[in-house]
């Protein structure tokens, strides 16, 4: 008897071990969470060993994922079973001279509408389509200036279904990150839109006629994206802390900017960065100790604990129900009961 209950109490024990490692990667403040977190769902990290800062996750309809190694100017691409390895280098910063700021390469990624990659270039100071998924395929240059000023240093974007582009363009990319960086051209951190990005013709330069300012006064306008009705389009400030949230008029422009969410209190690391959204109109979004889980209606639901702070987040595998996630030097993914918003596979 004194054995079985020493095994009884080593088996509850480990029980309770297992479990509460796992209730940690899951901060539940409410309980809709339940419907869109698996019990027992599991932070896996998927590789490592990267350099500082992952960033711009986009899964391919090849099966694969892309993401950004910023300070090594590299986009790196994963494939299950066979792990990751460098797939594009020099990706943003291609001077001749060493790059003298903290972050060389490009950044955010995603697919338009007919599968091709479009990057934002960061310290390249453009926005940028692969023709095709090859390292050596043509390079179609979608926006590199407004009104004759260079853009600063686009981090992040996101395709409207009527083909045009949203991007941020803070000055994370240049050489000091500031606003009175000497190579700072433009006074705003501005949201810009790309008209009928979608059709423009491989290897054309940009049609800087279609280039609109459509938010001139975030602090730093970081990941964004739009609500599955397109109704509405959130953009983290990363400067403030806070995600805001736009309603899109009929001819693309936004208005009514409201604070959606405040995450600037919160003592963890990290900050509102990128984002997606679930069919369902959830966001889960970088956010300080791991990716936030927030309702359509504002309210932080819970958050995925990551061990990194955490940069941005993808949806990913056959049914779209993996999110995947970029950290400072790994990328992780949790299945998750909802699949995302994507560009039609």
């Amino acid at each position: 008897m004194p054995i079985r209950r020493a095994l009884s109490r080593l088996v509850l024990m480990l029980f309770v071990i297992v479990t509460a490692a796992l209730s940690q990667e899951i901060q539940k403040l409410d309980p809709a969470l339940g419907q869109l977190v698996p019990a027992g769902a599991k932070l896996e990290r998927v590789a490592t060993g990267f350099n500082k800062w992952t960033e711009g996750p986009v899964w391919t309809r090849e099966g694969t994922l892309l993401f950004a190694e910023i300070p090594s100017n590299n986009i790196d691409q994963w494939i299950p079973g066979k792990g990751a390895s460098v797939f594009i280098h020099p990706s943003g910063y291609k001077g001749s001279v060493p790059y003298k700021g903290p972050e060389p390469g490009s950044n955010g990624m995603t697919l338009d509408p007919k599968g091709r990659v479009t990057v934002a270039g960061h310290a390249g100071r453009t926005v940028w389509r692969l023709e095709s998924l090859d390292p050596h395929a043509q390079v179609t240059v979608l926006a590199d200036s407004y009104q004759g000023k260079k853009l600063s240093s686009p981090n992040d974007l996101v395709y409207k279904s009527d083909g045009s582009l949203y991007f941020t363009d803070p000055p994370y990319g240049l050489q000091t990150q500031g606003d009175d960086d000497p190579a700072k051209e433009l006074k705003v951190n501005g949201v810009y839109r790309i008209r009928d990005a979608v059709n423009q013709k491989p290897g054309a330069p940009p049609d800087h006629s279609k280039l609109e300012l459509v938010i001139q006064d975030m602090s730093r306008p970081n990941g964004l994206a739009f609500s599955p009705d397109e109704k509405f389009l959130y953009v983290a400030d990363s400067g403030k802390g806070i995600w805001m949230r736009y309603r899109v008029q009929a001819d693309g422009s936004v208005s009514g900017g409201a604070l959606f969410l405040d995450a600037s209190a919160d003592p963890a690391k990290g900050a509102p960065d990128g984002l997606r959204v679930d069919v369902k109109g959830n966001i889960y979004s970088a956010g300080p100790g791991g990716v936030w889980i927030i309702s359509p209606e504002g309210k932080h639901l819970g958050t995925i604990k990551v061990p990194e702070i955490v940069s941005n987040v993808a949806w990913g595998d056959n049914d779209g129900k993996t999110l995947y996630i970029t950290a400072s030097t790994s990328v992780y993914r949790i299945r998750l009961n909802v699949p995302g918003v994507r560009p039609v596979f």
